[in-house]
C-alpha cells in the first residue's frame, strides 16, 4: 500500500507544505515527511485526522492503485464486432463484473437466435425501434424506453426500424 505517495500527491496538488500541514494536524515535520516516504505507518485515527486536513475520504487513502477511477477516452475506447457481423459494439467501460457497452444495429440486425448466458442487463435505446423478446414476453421498444432481464434466460433484440438502433446496454456478472 502506497499511502505515503498518496498524501505526498494530494497535500502538492491542494499546494500545501509540510510546514501548513503540521500547523493545522499537529504532527511533526519528521512524521509527516516519514509518512510520506512510506517509512512509517500511520494509525488509522492518524490518517482520519491527515484524510480531514486534505479534504478526502479516509477510504480513498486506503485504495489500492487499481482500485481508483479507470478513465477511457472516446478515442481510445475498443470496437468489437459481434458473432452476427453487422452488429457494431463499443465498449464503454468496466469494472468487476460490471460492464457498459453501446451496441448499434443497422435496419433489420438482430441478435441471432434467443440466447441465454449467466448475468444480469439493463438496456436504454438511444435511437431506433426494436424489437426485445425474452422468453415468451416480446416488446416493441423506442428511443427513451428501457427494459431490463436476467440474462440466463434466453433472449433477442432485433432492429425493426428503417434507420440503424442504438442501445445502450449495462451487463453485470459475478466474478
Amino acid at each position: 500500500m502506497d499511502i505515503g505517495s498518496k498524501i505526498r500527491t494530494i497535500r502538492n496538488r491542494k499546494k500545501i507544505t509540510i510546514a501548513q500541514m503540521c500547523d493545522e494536524t499537529g504532527l511533526s515535520k519528521g512524521f509527516i515527511s516519514n509518512v510520506e516516504n512510506n517509512n512509517t505507518s500511520p494509525s488509522i485515527s492518524t490518517l482520519q485526522t491527515i484524510a480531514n486536513f486534505l479534504k478526502v475520504p479516509l477510504p480513498y487513502l486506503l485504495l489500492e492503485k487499481d482500485e481508483h477511477m479507470t478513465v477511457i477516452r472516446k478515442n481510445e475506447r475498443e470496437f468489437t464486432v459481434s458473432k452476427n457481423p453487422e452488429l457494431k459494439v463499443e465498449h464503454l467501460a468496466s469494472r468487476g463484473g460490471l460492464s457498459i457497452r453501446q451496441v448499434e444495429f443497422p435496419p433489420g440486425a438482430s441478435t441471432g437466435e434467443k440466447k441465454a448466458h449467466e448475468g444480469e442487463e439493463c438496456h436504454l435505446i438511444l435511437k431506433g425501434k426494436i424489437l426485445a423478446e425474452q422468453g415468451e414476453d416480446s416488446f416493441i421498444l423506442e428511443e427513451g424506453d428501457t427494459f431490463s432481464w436476467c440474462a440466463s434466460v434466453p433472449h433477442f433484440v432485433k432492429n425493426i426500424g428503417d434507420e440503424p438502433a442504438v442501445v445502450l446496454i449495462a451487463v453485470y456478472t459475478e466474478v
